[in-house]
């Protein structure tokens, strides 16, 4: 009898569970699958003028020149000041905030990367690849991969305009899924990154899709309307920019 109970009482649990999972329209799955986040980049155009604002709120103009990186990180910059035309070395520790420029060569890669792939034809906007708009980067003290001696980089970050609540961050080192193409013709499907950097709160972390479940109620569990709109078990990792963007307008609505 007690066995009979236990198993109903399992049987109830999981259909009560599956009730609770979200069906999507069509439509709906496909604004979800929208890649709403900039293109990171990994190289500063040497032509056009940075800028450097330290943590005592000082600015500093210049060219870039050459920078200390860890997995891709920033933990030093040095540029040409644009008036003394001196190298002058800053510290990722010092500063602020930053702004770069892309070279023209890596916006072409960038570009021909995303012909290269149909999934972002619906999924992202091209301007995204070859944006000649600053590049903005954030002094944040983090442990790379969660793994290493926590240290200050400078982050590009890949969501200004949707940030208020949830900072994203490039993650040089990331990986792709698989794609699946023919010799000289737009691959389709993958494409879709596994990690990045994001900080809520004072909690800066490395997030990568195989721990996005795991993480989404400290990402999104303060919003119930958000929650009920997009339970976990409903959701996937490849929305995670849209799923950002929602959680962002939901709080301040």
């Amino acid at each position: 009898m007690k066995l009979t109970t236990l198993l109903l009482t399992l049987c109830l649990a999981g259909t009560s569970t599956f009730a609770q999972k979200v069906k999507y329209s069509k439509e709906e799955r496909k604004e979800m699958n929208r890649y709403l986040f900039n293109e990171g980049f990994n190289t500063a155009s040497d032509k056009k003028v940075s800028t450097i604002i330290l943590k005592d709120n000082t600015e500093h103009q210049g060219y870039s020149k050459s920078w200390e990186k860890q997995r891709g990180q920033i933990l030093s910059i040095t540029i040409e000041d644009v008036d003394t035309k001196k190298p002058v070395k800053f510290a990722a520790a010092d500063i602020a905030e930053m702004y770069l420029y892309a070279t023209e060569t890596e916006k072409s890669m960038k570009a021909a990367s995303f012909i290269s792939n149909m999934r972002n034809y619906s999924t992202k906007k091209y301007s995204k690849s070859t944006t000649d708009e600053a590049i903005r980067f954030e002094n944040q003290t983090v442990s790379l991969k969660n793994k290493k001696e926590s240290k200050a980089f400078l982050m590009q970050v890949i969501n200004p305009e949707f940030n208020e609540i949830i900072s994203v961050y490039y993650d040089p080192f990331a990986s792709t899924t698989a794609t699946t193409g023919f010799a000289g013709a737009p691959a389709f499907g993958g494409g879709v990154i596994k990690s990045y950097y994001v900080k809520k709160g004072d909690k800066v972390m490395w997030l990568h899709k195989d721990d996005f479940e795991d993480n989404y109620d400290f990402l999104f569990g303060d919003n119930p309307e958000f929650m009920k709109k997009y339970p976990k078990n409903s959701v996937e990792w490849d929305y995670f920019s849209f799923l950002v963007y929602q959680y962002t307008d939901m709080s301040h609505t």
